[in-house]
């Protein structure tokens, strides 16, 4: 992988994936490929597929992965997480083991019903749905306080909340003082 320093935000949501040789990954909102160039190198018959709306962005995920694109380990494409969008881009009837995302507001802004219930589609038996975030303008240092401690609790108990009332039983995951996961499984 090349580019730029990876966000510690994005290490730790990699670290706490336990990502296995084998795996069958989806990231939501890929951006540039970060977390996909973290994961590749863990993979050997396992695979990552990274989705984001913008072209602009699954181009530069494409270039900073190109090795692992090329291997077979990554696939990157322009798509919106909807049923419509992952068949239109080819990725219809895929099962993985993990699906995630790393600051994407779906899970706390709303009910997310439908992506919660085409992530429960999509994953594998034994799977699971994570959600990471670091609340922005935190990343200058992890200072605990009780400012970003309220925010991280009060993002954690909304994504628990959506992912529950979507069917998933949630469990919360503190990654670091900036950094908070909720893993769900149907």
């Amino acid at each position: 992988m090349t580019g730029t320093a990876v966000p510690e935000r994005i290490r730790q949501a990699v670290a706490a994936l336990d990502v296995r040789a084998g795996d069958r990954l989806l990231e939501i909102g890929c951006g540039g490929g970060v977390a996909v160039g973290l994961v590749c190198p863990l993979l050997t018959t396992g695979t990552i597929t990274a989705v984001d709306r913008s072209a602009t962005a699954t181009a530069r995920a494409v270039r900073r992965n190109a090795d692992s694109v090329r291997d077979g380990r990554a696939t990157i494409a322009t798509a919106a997480f909807t049923e419509p969008g992952l068949t239109a881009a080819g990725l219809a009837g895929r099962r993985f083991d993990k699906i995630f995302a790393i600051n994407v507001n779906l899970f706390w802004t709303g009910p997310a019903r439908a992506e919660l219930a085409l992530a429960a589609h999509l994953l594998a038996p034994g799977g699971a749905l994570y959600a990471f975030y670091e609340p922005p303008g935190e990343r200058l240092d992890e200072r605990i306080d009780e400012h970003l401690n309220e925010r991280l609790d009060e993002l954690a108990a909304k994504v628990t909340g959506t992912f529950e009332a979507g069917g998933l039983t949630a469990e919360v995951l503190r990654l670091s003082a900036a950094v908070v996961g909720i893993v769900g499984h149907p």
